[in-house]
């Protein structure tokens, strides 16, 4: 099973959890374990809030670009370390090729090319990421922890950050609006 280039979504069991109502891009999935990056939550920092910590001034004079732009929570591991998920447009020295013209960067060069307007074509900054030991994202999977669907660029980069799980749901033809959440009966 590789799930490299798929979309993890929630089942209903983790309400209440981390991941609950989360979009996991899952960006490496091997006999080692995987590593995703959450796509659809906001942290409370900005682009040009971040651009501004990194000292980066061309980032700044176009501020009200950037303003809007949230910096996610790529997920609860290395939530210090910034990572950038980005189309392969441009590709840099730390760049690790995804395929699927996509490619998930760190170094600080990245930013300073978003900042500078010469940077990649699509891209989402995220700081932390998920990740899961040797076949515990399998387990969990068999748990009927998470769905899966194929990722969909669109839902990636264009669609608003507060729709994507429904739409990466819809692509397997779920409204999780309609899944029992767990309860006391």
């Amino acid at each position: 099973m590789d799930l490299k280039h798929h979309f993890l979504l929630p089942m209903p069991t983790l309400a209440g959890d981390y991941f609950a109502d989360s979009l996991t891009y899952i960006c490496e999935h091997n006999e080692e374990g995987a590593m995703g990056i959450l796509i659809n939550r906001p942290s409370d920092l900005s682009l040009v809030e971040l651009f501004s910590h990194l000292n980066f001034k061309s980032g700044l004079t176009g501020s009200s670009h950037w303003v809007d732009t949230p910096v996610m929570e790529g997920g609860p591991v290395a939530t210090s370390q910034g990572f950038v998920l980005h189309t392969s447009d441009r590709r840099y020295a730390t760049s690790m090729d995804l395929g699927h013209t996509l490619c998930l960067s760190t170094a600080l060069e990245v930013l300073e090319s978003i900042a500078s307007g010469s940077g990649p074509e699509k891209f989402l900054v995220a700081l932390g990421y998920a990740g899961w030991g040797a076949g515990q994202l399998e387990s969990e999977l068999s748990n009927n922890v998470w769905l899966t669907t194929d990722a969909n660029l669109s839902v990636l980069f264009e669609l608003p950050y507060e729709n994507r799980l429904d739409a990466a749901a819809r692509a397997l033809g779920v409204d999780l609006r309609l899944i029992s959440r767990p309860g006391h009966a």
